[in-house]
């Protein structure tokens, strides 16, 4: 299942994601599940669920960092 905006993501990621990491994250979502292949039955959907949203958290984590109290704040990027 792929998701059309961020209003239909789960309720915790819209809890701990600010606006513009839901956007990553829905959009890494959707391009992983799209990319996974098409699965066979009930238990191989719940498989590319799970790899979709593991690498959309990935999308995450390059951008975004965790912060004490569970939420997740841009990573500030040095200029050398």
């Amino acid at each position: 299942m792929s998701y059309e905006s961020n209003t239909d993501l789960p309720a915790k990621i819209a809890k701990v994601l600010p606006d513009h990491a839901q956007d990553i994250y829905r959009e890494a979502y959707n391009d992983a599940y799209d990319e996974i292949k098409q699965p066979v039955g009930d238990k191989d959907e719940v498989g590319r669920d799970d790899s979709a949203a593991r690498l959309a958290w990935e999308a995450i984590k390059d951008n975004y960092h965790k912060g004490m109290d569970g939420k997740w704040y841009p990573k500030t990027r040095r200029a050398f």
